[in-house]
Protein backbone atom coordinates (compact mmCIF):
# COMPACT_ATOMS: atom_id res chain seq x y z
CA UNK A 1 0.00 0.00 0.00
CA UNK A 2 1.78 3.35 -1.61
CA UNK A 3 1.95 6.61 0.90
CA UNK A 4 -0.55 9.23 -0.75
CA UNK A 5 0.19 12.40 1.21
CA UNK A 6 2.26 15.06 0.19
CA UNK A 7 5.09 15.57 2.96
CA UNK A 8 8.54 17.78 3.18
CA UNK A 9 10.96 15.37 4.51
CA UNK A 10 13.80 16.93 6.65
CA UNK A 11 17.08 15.26 9.07
CA UNK A 12 17.91 17.56 11.33
CA UNK A 13 21.67 17.33 12.70
CA UNK A 14 20.94 18.97 16.37
CA UNK A 15 18.21 18.93 18.84
CA UNK A 16 17.77 23.09 18.49
CA UNK A 17 16.63 22.47 14.55
CA UNK A 18 14.34 19.68 15.20
CA UNK A 19 12.44 21.87 17.91
CA UNK A 20 12.21 24.67 15.32
CA UNK A 21 10.85 22.23 12.28
CA UNK A 22 8.37 20.97 14.94
CA UNK A 23 7.10 24.50 15.56
CA UNK A 24 5.06 24.05 12.39
CA UNK A 25 1.49 22.74 12.65
CA UNK A 26 1.20 19.25 11.01
CA UNK A 27 4.89 18.53 11.28
CA UNK A 28 5.28 14.80 13.21
CA UNK A 29 8.56 12.48 13.97
CA UNK A 30 10.02 9.95 12.28
CA UNK A 31 12.14 7.56 14.64
CA UNK A 32 11.91 3.82 13.33
CA UNK A 33 8.29 4.73 11.45
CA UNK A 34 6.94 1.00 12.04
CA UNK A 35 3.81 2.74 13.12
CA UNK A 36 3.45 6.23 11.56
CA UNK A 37 4.22 4.71 7.87
CA UNK A 38 1.52 2.50 8.73
CA UNK A 39 -1.08 4.85 9.63
CA UNK A 40 0.53 7.37 6.56
CA UNK A 41 -0.40 4.11 4.26
CA UNK A 42 -3.77 3.79 6.04
CA UNK A 43 -4.73 7.30 5.92
CA UNK A 44 -4.69 7.64 9.43
CA UNK A 45 -1.91 10.63 9.29
CA UNK A 46 -1.57 12.98 6.73
CA UNK A 47 1.76 15.26 8.04
CA UNK A 48 2.92 17.97 6.24
CA UNK A 49 6.30 17.79 7.41
CA UNK A 50 8.39 14.47 8.97
CA UNK A 51 11.39 15.07 10.59
CA UNK A 52 13.85 12.78 11.09
CA UNK A 53 15.80 12.26 14.40
CA UNK A 54 17.96 9.53 14.04
CA UNK A 55 20.63 12.13 12.75
CA UNK A 56 20.77 13.97 16.05
CA UNK A 57 23.84 13.21 17.67
CA UNK A 58 22.91 12.33 21.84
CA UNK A 59 19.69 11.07 20.73
CA UNK A 60 20.51 7.21 20.78
CA UNK A 61 22.34 4.95 23.60
CA UNK A 62 22.67 4.23 26.94
CA UNK A 63 23.68 6.21 30.02
CA UNK A 64 24.23 4.22 33.34
CA UNK A 65 24.56 6.29 36.79
CA UNK A 66 24.17 4.66 40.20
CA UNK A 67 20.31 5.43 40.46
CA UNK A 68 19.16 5.11 37.02
CA UNK A 69 19.44 4.50 33.56
CA UNK A 70 18.99 6.53 30.72
CA UNK A 71 17.91 5.31 27.20
CA UNK A 72 17.94 7.54 24.58
CA UNK A 73 14.97 8.24 22.01
CA UNK A 74 16.47 6.54 18.90
CA UNK A 75 17.36 2.81 20.86
CA UNK A 76 15.51 0.26 19.38
CA UNK A 77 13.91 -2.69 20.75
CA UNK A 78 16.74 -4.92 19.22
CA UNK A 79 19.33 -2.87 20.82
CA UNK A 80 17.63 -3.38 24.57
CA UNK A 81 17.43 -7.05 23.51
CA UNK A 82 21.27 -7.02 23.20
CA UNK A 83 22.33 -4.95 25.74
CA UNK A 84 23.60 -6.57 29.37
CA UNK A 85 23.00 -3.76 31.35
CA UNK A 86 19.26 -4.11 30.80
CA UNK A 87 18.86 -7.58 30.99
CA UNK A 88 20.67 -7.71 33.93
CA UNK A 89 19.44 -4.57 35.28
CA UNK A 90 16.16 -3.99 34.23
CA UNK A 91 15.02 -8.00 33.26
CA UNK A 92 11.81 -7.31 32.89
CA UNK A 93 12.15 -4.10 30.07
CA UNK A 94 14.30 -7.56 28.34
CA UNK A 95 11.51 -9.68 28.39
CA UNK A 96 9.20 -7.51 27.40
CA UNK A 97 11.13 -6.46 24.39
CA UNK A 98 11.63 -9.80 22.84
CA UNK A 99 7.66 -9.78 22.52
CA UNK A 100 7.26 -7.04 20.39
CA UNK A 101 6.05 -7.78 16.46
CA UNK A 102 8.74 -9.31 14.61
CA UNK A 103 12.75 -9.82 14.33
CA UNK A 104 12.33 -6.98 11.45
CA UNK A 105 10.17 -4.46 13.61
CA UNK A 106 12.38 -4.88 16.53
CA UNK A 107 15.54 -3.82 14.19
CA UNK A 108 13.23 -0.46 13.61
CA UNK A 109 11.07 0.40 16.36
CA UNK A 110 11.96 2.62 19.77
CA UNK A 111 10.94 2.24 22.82
CA UNK A 112 10.53 6.29 22.67
CA UNK A 113 8.64 5.72 19.68
CA UNK A 114 6.41 3.10 21.29
CA UNK A 115 5.10 5.18 23.91
CA UNK A 116 4.24 7.94 21.55
CA UNK A 117 2.12 5.65 19.34
CA UNK A 118 0.39 5.10 22.85
CA UNK A 119 -1.76 1.95 21.61
CA UNK A 120 -3.32 0.00 24.42
CA UNK A 121 -1.62 -2.69 23.68
CA UNK A 122 1.70 -1.95 23.59
CA UNK A 123 4.24 -4.37 25.33
CA UNK A 124 6.62 -1.79 26.69
CA UNK A 125 4.34 0.32 28.97
CA UNK A 126 3.20 -2.31 31.65
CA UNK A 127 7.17 -2.90 32.55
CA UNK A 128 7.56 1.02 32.19
CA UNK A 129 5.12 1.63 34.64
CA UNK A 130 5.91 -0.75 37.25
CA UNK A 131 9.99 0.46 37.10
CA UNK A 132 7.96 3.62 37.77
CA UNK A 133 9.97 5.11 34.55
CA UNK A 134 9.96 9.02 33.38
CA UNK A 135 9.83 10.59 30.14
CA UNK A 136 12.17 13.16 29.07
CA UNK A 137 10.80 15.61 27.30
CA UNK A 138 12.61 18.59 25.07
CA UNK A 139 10.18 21.51 24.28
CA UNK A 140 11.12 25.05 23.03
CA UNK A 141 12.02 26.47 25.89
CA UNK A 142 12.47 23.78 28.44
CA UNK A 143 13.18 20.47 29.25
CA UNK A 144 10.20 18.45 31.86
CA UNK A 145 10.13 14.78 33.01
CA UNK A 146 7.02 13.46 32.99
CA UNK A 147 6.28 10.25 35.40
CA UNK A 148 5.21 7.27 32.95
CA UNK A 149 1.82 6.97 35.11
CA UNK A 150 1.03 10.42 33.84
CA UNK A 151 2.10 9.80 30.05
CA UNK A 152 -0.96 7.63 29.00
CA UNK A 153 -4.08 10.15 28.67
CA UNK A 154 -6.08 8.08 26.27
CA UNK A 155 -6.01 5.47 23.32
CA UNK A 156 -3.08 6.94 20.75
CA UNK A 157 -2.90 9.82 23.19
CA UNK A 158 -0.01 11.62 25.50
CA UNK A 159 1.04 14.15 27.55
CA UNK A 160 3.27 15.13 24.61
CA UNK A 161 2.21 18.80 23.55
CA UNK A 162 2.74 20.45 20.52
CA UNK A 163 6.07 21.13 19.54
CA UNK A 164 7.72 18.92 21.76
CA UNK A 165 9.76 16.27 21.56
CA UNK A 166 11.20 13.01 23.52
CA UNK A 167 14.39 12.82 24.09
CA UNK A 168 14.99 9.70 26.68
CA UNK A 169 13.25 7.15 28.57
CA UNK A 170 14.65 7.45 32.46
CA UNK A 171 14.34 4.34 34.40
CA UNK A 172 15.28 4.36 38.69
CA UNK A 173 17.19 0.97 39.76
CA UNK A 174 16.12 -0.46 42.54
CA UNK A 175 18.30 -1.06 45.46
CA UNK A 176 16.20 -3.87 46.65
CA UNK A 177 16.30 -7.29 45.70
CA UNK A 178 13.60 -8.08 43.13
CA UNK A 179 11.80 -10.46 40.74
CA UNK A 180 10.04 -9.71 37.65
CA UNK A 181 7.59 -11.08 35.32
CA UNK A 182 5.97 -9.86 32.13
CA UNK A 183 3.05 -12.26 31.06
CA UNK A 184 1.96 -11.46 27.11
CA UNK A 185 -1.28 -13.32 25.50
CA UNK A 186 -1.72 -13.15 21.76
CA UNK A 187 -4.00 -15.19 19.64
CA UNK A 188 -1.05 -17.71 18.27
CA UNK A 189 3.00 -17.93 18.92
CA UNK A 190 4.45 -15.48 17.05
CA UNK A 191 4.16 -11.91 16.08
CA UNK A 192 0.62 -10.67 17.58
CA UNK A 193 -0.42 -7.81 19.34
CA UNK A 194 -1.29 -8.50 23.13
CA UNK A 195 -5.00 -9.60 24.31
CA UNK A 196 -3.77 -9.23 27.74
CA UNK A 197 -0.41 -7.99 29.02
CA UNK A 198 0.67 -8.40 32.63
CA UNK A 199 3.90 -7.29 34.48
CA UNK A 200 4.60 -7.78 38.04
CA UNK A 201 7.43 -6.86 39.93
CA UNK A 202 8.47 -8.38 43.22
CA UNK A 203 10.66 -6.69 46.09
CA UNK A 204 12.39 -8.48 48.98
CA UNK A 205 10.29 -6.50 51.59
CA UNK A 206 7.09 -7.99 50.12
CA UNK A 207 6.33 -4.75 47.71
CA UNK A 208 4.33 -6.21 44.62
CA UNK A 209 3.49 -3.40 41.64
CA UNK A 210 1.53 -5.03 39.02
CA UNK A 211 0.53 -3.29 36.09
CA UNK A 212 -1.97 -4.44 32.77
CA UNK A 213 -1.99 -3.60 29.02
CA UNK A 214 -4.49 -4.40 26.23
CA UNK A 215 -7.56 -4.44 28.62
CA UNK A 216 -8.58 -0.80 29.14
CA UNK A 217 -8.27 2.59 26.86
CA UNK A 218 -4.20 3.28 28.57
CA UNK A 219 -1.69 1.18 30.19
CA UNK A 220 -2.34 1.33 33.97
CA UNK A 221 -0.70 0.20 37.70
CA UNK A 222 -3.36 -1.92 39.39
CA UNK A 223 -3.05 -0.03 42.31
CA UNK A 224 -5.84 -1.97 45.03
CA UNK A 225 -4.06 -5.23 43.70
CA UNK A 226 -0.61 -3.60 44.82
CA UNK A 227 -2.39 -2.66 48.35
CA UNK A 228 -3.85 -5.84 49.13
CA UNK A 229 -0.71 -7.67 48.71
CA UNK A 230 1.67 -5.07 50.46
CA UNK A 231 3.37 -6.24 52.95
CA UNK A 232 2.65 -9.67 52.81
CA UNK A 233 4.07 -12.97 51.87
CA UNK A 234 2.34 -14.70 48.50
CA UNK A 235 0.17 -17.86 49.13
CA UNK A 236 -3.03 -19.39 47.13
CA UNK A 237 -5.44 -17.79 49.47
CA UNK A 238 -3.70 -14.19 49.01
CA UNK A 239 -3.79 -14.83 45.05
CA UNK A 240 -7.15 -15.83 44.92
CA UNK A 241 -7.99 -12.49 47.15
CA UNK A 242 -6.15 -10.53 44.48
CA UNK A 243 -7.88 -12.15 41.67
CA UNK A 244 -11.32 -11.36 42.82
CA UNK A 245 -10.25 -7.52 42.45
CA UNK A 246 -9.07 -7.41 38.53
CA UNK A 247 -11.88 -6.37 37.40
CA UNK A 248 -11.97 -3.15 39.37
CA UNK A 249 -8.61 -2.77 37.34
CA UNK A 250 -9.23 -2.71 34.37
CA UNK A 251 -11.90 -2.51 31.51
CA UNK A 252 -11.54 -4.78 29.08
CA UNK A 253 -13.26 -4.64 25.56
CA UNK A 254 -14.76 -7.39 22.68
CA UNK A 255 -12.82 -6.39 19.56
CA UNK A 256 -11.53 -8.38 16.45
CA UNK A 257 -8.90 -10.30 18.73
CA UNK A 258 -11.07 -11.49 21.57
CA UNK A 259 -14.26 -10.80 24.12
CA UNK A 260 -14.03 -9.04 27.27
CA UNK A 261 -14.96 -11.71 28.60
CA UNK A 262 -12.08 -13.78 28.10
CA UNK A 263 -10.10 -10.83 28.46
CA UNK A 264 -11.03 -10.23 31.89
CA UNK A 265 -10.53 -14.19 32.43
CA UNK A 266 -7.26 -14.41 31.35
CA UNK A 267 -6.19 -11.10 32.63
CA UNK A 268 -7.20 -13.33 36.45
CA UNK A 269 -5.14 -15.94 35.03
CA UNK A 270 -2.40 -14.46 34.03
CA UNK A 271 -1.77 -12.10 37.48
CA UNK A 272 -1.70 -15.47 39.12
CA UNK A 273 1.48 -17.42 37.02
CA UNK A 274 3.08 -13.56 36.92
CA UNK A 275 2.91 -13.38 40.73
CA UNK A 276 4.24 -16.50 41.37
CA UNK A 277 6.75 -16.76 38.69
CA UNK A 278 7.99 -13.23 39.82
CA UNK A 279 8.32 -14.53 43.34
CA UNK A 280 10.55 -17.48 42.55
CA UNK A 281 12.67 -15.29 40.58
CA UNK A 282 13.01 -13.31 43.74
CA UNK A 283 14.01 -16.63 45.24
CA UNK A 284 16.25 -17.16 42.51
CA UNK A 285 14.24 -20.50 41.02
CA UNK A 286 12.85 -21.13 37.73
CA UNK A 287 11.07 -20.19 35.64
CA UNK A 288 13.62 -18.64 33.27
CA UNK A 289 13.13 -14.61 32.41
CA UNK A 290 11.94 -14.79 28.73
CA UNK A 291 10.06 -18.38 29.30
CA UNK A 292 6.32 -17.83 28.07
CA UNK A 293 3.62 -18.71 30.64
CA UNK A 294 0.61 -19.04 28.69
Amino acid sequence: MPITCEFEYHKPKTLPEALKLLTDKGSCVLAGGTDLLVWMKEGLRAPKTVVDIKGIAGMGGFTLSASALRIGACVTFSELIESDVVRKKLPMLWECSRTVASVGVRNRATLAGNICSAVPSLDSAPALLVYDAVVEVRGPKATRKVPVAEWFTGVKRTALKPGELVTAVIIPLTKKKAGSCYVKLGRYRGEDLAQVGVAVLALADNEYRVAFCAVGPVPTRAKKIEALLSGKELDDALIAQAKELVPQEISPITDIRSSKEYRLHMARVMLARGLKAACARLAGDAPATGDNLV
